[in-house]
């Protein structure tokens, strides 16, 4: 779904100012309050808008440890695996992919002896063939959607 230029701003305001009421939201954009409300319904029914959860730090909880983990599968079992995944709490994203492995993984731990002791968690796993660890030093560009929001508002503007 293309985002025009309103949604571009509603969703500006969202990831800028989150704590915001939708009245104050409309009042900001200079438009109706239902006129925004029916925005953000459409924008949330086709899934440009995903939810509403706070993003939280797993360094703040006691996670500053950040690493991708790289898991090849044995064939057919990739299913299994990525469930299995769900049961580990120090995953906190799992992505299947093309290239080196079947399925790339985002872990926080407390410290380089527990992301080993969830590496060996991961190897023993069914269907885990071996597994590749990338250590993060420091995050460069922080996960944002923003930029993108805008690229895509201004292909949809009529000349």
């Amino acid at each position: 779904m293309a985002v025009d230029e309103l949604d571009t701003r509603i969703l500006r305001l969202l990831i800028e100012q989150p704590h915001t009421s939708v009245r104050e939201y409309a009042r900001i954009l200079g438009v109706a309050r239902g006129t925004l409300q029916a925005r953000l319904d459409r924008l949330e029914r086709t899934g440009v808008i995903t939810g509403t959860s706070p993003v939280l730090s797993p360094a703040a909880l006691g996670h500053p440890v950040l690493a991708f983990v790289h898991i090849e599968v044995t064939q057919g079992h990739l299913d299994e695996v990525g469930d299995a995944l769900a049961a580990v709490p120090e995953i906190i994203e799992a992505f299947s992919i093309t290239g080196g492995g079947d399925l790339l993984t985002r872990v926080a731990a407390r410290d380089n002896g527990h992301l080993e002791d969830v590496i060996q968690r991961l190897i023993r796993l069914p269907g885990v063939v071996r597994t590749r660890t990338e250590v993060a030093l420091r995050e460069r560009v922080a996960h944002r959607v923003l930029p993108l929001v805008e690229a895509v508002g201004r292909a949809t503007r009529k000349p």
